[in-house]
């Protein structure tokens, strides 16, 4: 029987060979770790000996007190905010550590690579105090309206135009550029003039531009419909094409129930007084089917004027557009708005009218716009209408 000297011998010339020769130190190694014991600990370096280039089993570092590169499996990754002993929450090696890409950022000192003291609240408090003091006494700087981050009032007049359908901001600022805006009667020539759409008055090409709270329709209302926006009798009338509209609109003037044509529709009180009022004398186009002959004069006494049951009504132009034997199609045009005013002018004439259709209610004309339809009016045409009635 071996004494345990022996197999402690056995085990220590193992683990040497084991580590000098790499891949068979680990084999020798296993062996003399076997049989030299668990205590002893050049068998058990032996048996890792793959990590360290001198041998795992050899033991001359420890005894001439240099120090040893650490095994990769040894390499400490508990750091940063976190981190573990078993390793780090994200990242891995020096991503993890910072420095790297993708790893965090610490500040460091200038002078020598270390991180920055932290600052204190009493240190930041005492800079805070000293800087009130050196601008104490200076004049406060007044920014311009258009300075990005000043209290402004307004909006930006390019916006204001874009909203209001004349192009993208940029062709917005592109009709400023060319002089063509005008705010309360002078034109603008700068970028990012601030307006208020409700007071200041805005123009493009001298038409008044209408802002994005007031609406205008046209309606080609056919026959049958009356003009009303609700009907107690339950009968069809200018509700029923506008029911599906948040803000509230109402109609401009009226027709007759079996009168067809365009009818105004708008939330812009205002301008609906006016466009109905006598003074402004703003022109309807009526185009009338009435069976002759008709007296070649008969242009001449609606002109002259025609007698009524409420005083005279004369109209400011009358003309033959179409004839089929006796079958005539006459424009009558007046600027008066009273009730049934070209069927009682007409038939005080001795023509009474079997179809009458208003195809023109000032600058607004009825087009090819087919009956029962509604459209939105152009910002070109807004600003003739409102134009026409001096707003």
């Amino acid at each position: 029987m071996r004494s345990s000297s022996g197999r402690n011998s056995s085990g220590n010339n193992g683990g040497s060979r084991g580590g000098n020769s790499g891949g068979r130190g680990n084999s020798g190694g296993r062996a003399g770790g076997a049989r030299g014991g668990a205590g002893n600990r050049g068998g058990a370096a032996g048996g890792g000996g793959r990590g360290n280039h001198r041998g795992a089993g050899n033991d001359r570092d420890d005894k001439q007190g240099r120090p040893s590169k650490p095994r990769p499996e040894e390499r400490r990754y508990d750091v940063g905010p976190g981190a573990t002993k078993d390793g780090p929450k994200s990242g891995r090696g020096a991503s993890a550590r910072g420095g790297a890409k993708g790893g965090p950022k610490r500040s460091q000192d200038q002078r020598g690579g270390r991180p920055a003291p932290g600052r204190s609240r009493e240190y930041e408090t005492r800079a805070e105090e000293r800087n009130r003091e050196r601008y104490a006494g200076r004049p406060k700087v007044s920014t311009p309206k258009t300075f990005p981050g000043a209290e402004q009032e307004g909006e930006r007049l390019q916006k204001v135009l874009a909203r209001a359908g004349y192009g993208s901001r940029r062709a917005c600022e592109e009709l400023i550029e060319q002089a063509r805006v005008e705010v309360n009667g002078e034109i603008v020539l700068e970028q990012g003039l601030r307006v208020e759409p409700d007071k200041d008055e805005i123009k493009v090409d001298g038409l008044t531009v209408a802002t994005q709270s007031y609406q205008f329709f046209a309606l080609n209302k056919p026959a049958g419909v009356v003009s009303t926006m609700e009907d107690n009798e339950g009968r069809q009338c200018l509700g029923d094409y506008t029911n599906n509209r948040e803000t509230r609109l109402f109609h401009v003037g009226r027709l007759d129930t079996e009168t067809e044509g365009v009818i105004l529709l708008t939330n812009h009180g205002e301008l609906a007084h006016r466009l109905t009022h006598p003074k402004y004398g703003v022109k309807k186009v009526y185009l009338a089917h009435i069976v002759g002959p008709i007296p070649r004069d008969l242009g001449k006494q609606l002109k002259d004027g025609i007698q009524l049951e409420d005083g005279y009504a004369r109209a400011d132009h009358f003309r033959v557009v179409e004839q089929t034997g006796k079958n005539y199609l006459v424009e009558v045009t007046l600027h008066e708005g009273r009730k049934h005013i070209v069927r009682r002018m007409l038939a005080e004439a001795g023509f009474p009218v079997d179809k009458l259709v208003r195809v023109a209610f000032g600058p607004i004309t009825l087009g090819d716009q087919k009956s029962g339809w509604l459209r939105r009016l152009s910002n070109t045409e807004v600003g003739m209408l409102m134009k026409e009635v001096d707003l």
